[in-house]
């Protein structure tokens, strides 16, 4: 049985415990690799590129561009938004 069939057949069932049940497990997974990550896989990688602090590591792709009408109209000229000046982009 593939998974898009059991997964109707779920769904049609209707049972709300299977789903709090999956939603719960999801949720305690989610939190498992994110502290697997956050303290096991990077503190190694960090200590291997010489002290490299990811939590502020930025890497601009490509500059942001801002049409001067546009943003005068959102009151948000180039200039205002200091982040602007560093050619990050304006979120």
């Amino acid at each position: 049985m593939g998974v898009l069939q059991e997964f109707k057949a779920f769904a049609m069932r209707g049972n709300v415990v299977d789903m709090v049940v999956g939603i719960v497990i999801g949720g305690a997974f989610g939190k498992i690799v994110s502290s697997l990550v956050s303290n096991v896989i990077m503190p190694p990688i960090g200590v291997i590129t010489g002290g490299v602090d990811f939590k502020n590591l930025e890497i601009v792709l490509k500059e942001a561009t801002v049409d001067a009408a546009s943003a005068n109209e959102r009151g948000a000229a180039p200039g205002r938004n200091p982040r602007h000046s560093q050619g990050q982009a304006l979120v």
